[in-house]
């Protein structure tokens, strides 16, 4: 046996030569470390005869011992997974990372939110649950030989152990470990309390043992005159239990009177209620204190019987009676007992994967149990990544920046412009890793984009953050959406030539119960200027549309298209919808400008009043070769040679564009309006198809 390892050969006579020979291969490792008299952390062997006492595997124990941090020390670094397998190498490196991390803080002791996130961050970043149980036996060595740090240190790491891994102890129904993390880490936090607890204990433990042993000695006896087959002892309380009690009750030691506690395990239901019976007939019991988790079990499926009596000495005892089933139950059956009080809530992976640990900590040998299931399926859809400040922030797995400022606060997101990722610069489309440490850049002013709400673009992820952009943008001030549509509809009025327009009538047309709803939808972009002109032209208002060079230019029309076969009817191509030869058309009888031609599914032909669908006739293109102006809209990444871009791919096209306009965002992407002309709509999907090639285009498309 190497020379630094003190372990008991007799603690290995269980396992076949075959796995001691493995274990001593590992203990060989650990025994090239070189001694060093100053270093006081928990050594890997010391771990393992710790978890010894929990029954556990031959990979597990091999993980502990190698995840000695020394063992880094050695040169060349061993290579744990060629000699000890994959498993044991994925132990040590998970083992390694929970002994590392550092996100913990002493502000998180009045935070229980983000002692909750840690914990569930911690079990969600390691890949076998296994390497948890190895953590929690390091900190049980750890605060062993914490009276060697400075104060500070003791004090960090005992309040992080009450805080964190005893909680995660209790979830994972490993009482052993959680009552000794507990009471040790209360000892360094208050240890004036802890003396004063252990020294009244102390003082009546002769009294108390007695007590018990007369106790359980006397219901023994009498279940046995019974005919049940039970058995009855002692259990006891924990000093760190006993000061939560002293706390939540506002008393000292000897105001409770319940420190003496018996369980009774018994073989069948009924025998539960006959072995009460039994209690009760022999002690006094009180009423108030008697509690039927059988009958009414808790939410987590807890059941047992819990009663307290007074015996002739005046002392309270604390009896639980169940069936070995309900104790199998309580002690490991659901992942759900730790949630009624640690407030968490009930999670059908977590319970799948501490229920298959729990059963290996009882079941180890058994061939049905395989290291695949004891890979980490806890919180696997969620990420959880830090601020600044060293908040931690719980997101939906694969969430973004984006989504992390937004859950921050709504003004963060609404004027994020820029994400950091660990100090280096990320897109805000990037998909956050748990641990990350994320840095929202923001603008002083400005609002959201609405390229955000595009899921094909792959800015948010999160349903809430989605939420906040689309109310960001339906809830802007009605002042200045009424303001915006009122500039929009003047101008256009005085684009057309309106002279007397009837805006009653507008905003019955478009469904609005108000003039100022009319404006604010127009101000929202929910009604655009092609519709409005469309309606000012199907409802024959009498001045003709005024020269305005920024304007589509319009191709005359020469008899292009025939109206029920007569091919000399004066048509003109209306400008809300702009059909192009290829279009499926329709024609609307106006008495001074003739026909005008709207594409069949042009909203302001499907919204026609019923009294003027009288007008509507059938019309066709004719053979006639017809230019046609289009206007078509470009989004574009970048703003920076967009135009030049397409420009060059329209003049090889052999395409005329009349006008453009470029709108430039605050994340750098474009919009490029466009109006270009084309003879029908086969060239002008070819001309689509190329532009939405160019490697800065998101996408090409005619806007109508």
């Amino acid at each position: 046996m190497p020379k630094t390892a003190t372990f008991d050969p007799q603690l290995f006579s269980e396992f076949a030569q075959q796995d001691q020979a493995l274990l001593a291969q590992a203990l060989e490792i650990i025994a090239q470390i070189p001694d060093d008299p100053d270093y006081h952390r928990p050594k890997g062997f010391e771990v393992a005869a710790i978890l010894m006492g929990l029954n556990v595997d031959l990979k597990t124990l091999l993980a502990a011992i190698l995840s000695d941090p020394r063992l880094q020390q050695l040169q060349p670094v061993p290579d744990i997974k060629a000699q000890f397998g994959n498993t044991v190498a994925t132990l040590v490196k998970d083992v390694n990372w929970l002994n590392k991390i550092a996100v913990y803080s002493l502000k998180m002791t009045d935070q229980p939110s983000q002692t909750e996130t840690l914990r569930r961050m911690l079990l969600s970043m390691t890949h076998d649950v296994r390497a948890v149980l190895i953590k929690l036996a390091y900190r049980v060595k750890r605060l062993h030989v914490l009276t060697k740090e400075a104060h500070d240190v003791r004090h960090f790491i005992a309040q992080e152990t009450l805080d964190i891994y005893a909680p995660i102890a209790n979830r994972m129904g490993i009482h052993q470990l959680k009552w000794e993390l507990e009471d040790m880490a209360f000892r360094y936090i208050n240890p004036p309390m802890y003396r004063h607890i252990a020294h009244s204990l102390n003082d009546k433990r002769v009294e108390r043992e007695a007590c018990i042993e007369n106790f359980t000695q006397l219901l023994q006896s009498n279940l046995t005159e019974h005919g049940i087959s039970g058995k009855v002892y002692g259990r006891p309380k924990h000093i760190y239990s006993i000061w939560k009690k002293m706390q939540r009750k506002r008393v000292d030691i000897d105001g409770l009177y319940d420190l003496l506690a018996v369980r009774v395990m018994v073989d069948n239901l009924t025998n539960c209620y006959a072995a009460l019976g039994i209690v009760h007939s022999l002690w006094q019991s009180i009423p108030r204190e008697f509690d039927d988790y059988i009958a009414n079990p808790k939410e987590n499926g807890y059941q047992s019987l819990h009663t307290v009596i007074i015996d002739s000495n005046g002392n309270r005892i604390e009896v639980q009676i169940r069936t070995h089933d309900m104790h199998e139950f309580a002690e490991r059956g659901v992942a759900a007992h730790w949630s009624y009080k640690e407030g968490g809530k009930h999670d059908a992976a977590i319970e799948k994967n501490i229920n298959a640990l729990r059963q290996y900590l009882q079941e180890r040998g058994n061939e049905g149990i395989h290291s695949e299931d004891f890979r980490n399926e806890l919180f696997n859809d969620r990420v959880y990544v830090l601020t600044p400040a060293g908040k931690l922030m719980d997101l939906v797995k694969g969430a973004t920046p984006l989504d992390f400022a937004y859950a921050i606060h709504s003004e963060v997101g609404h004027r994020c412009r820029g994400a950091k990722v660990n100090g280096r610069i990320v897109p805000l489309t990037y998909s956050l890793q748990s641990g990350e440490q994320v840095e929202i850049l923001t603008s002083k002013e400005g609002g959201p984009n609405h390229n955000w709400l595009d899921s094909n673009l792959g800015y948010l992820k999160t349903s809430n953050a989605i939420g906040k952009v689309k109310s960001w943008f339906k809830n802007q001030q009605q002042s200045q959406n009424i303001a915006a549509g009122k500039s929009i509809l003047d101008k256009e009025i005085q684009r057309l030539g309106i002279k007397t327009p009837n805006l009653t009538e507008l905003a019955q047309y478009f469904k609005q119960a108000t003039i100022d709803k009319l404006l604010e939808a127009i101000g929202r972009s929910d009604i655009n200027a092609r519709q409005l002109a469309g309606f000012f032209k199907l409802h024959e208002l009498d001045a003709e549309p005024r020269t305005n060079t920024a304007s589509p230019k319009k191709i005359p029309n020469k008899s292009g298209i025939s109206v029920d076969g007569l091919d000399n009817i004066l048509t003109s191509l209306a400008s809300c919808c702009t059909p192009v030869q290829g279009d499926e058309i329709i024609g609307y009888i106006s008495p001074r400008k003739g026909v005008t031609v709207h594409h069949k599914n042009c909203d302001n032909i499907r919204l026609l009043s019923p009294h003027k669908q009288h007008r509507l006739v059938n019309v066709s293109w004719g053979l006639q070769k017809t230019n046609y102006a289009v206007p078509i809209v470009v989004h574009a990444f970048n703003a920076q040679n967009i135009l030049s871009q397409v420009s060059h791919t329209l003049s090889q096209a052999k395409i005329h564009i009349a006008n453009a306009a470029l709108d430039t965002h605050a994340d750098f992407s474009a919009t490029l309006n466009l109006t270009i002309i084309v003879e029908n709509t086969d060239q002008l999907q070819q001309v689509l198809s190329k532009l939405s090639c160019l490697p800065n285009v998101l996408d090409a498309k005619r806007n109508v």
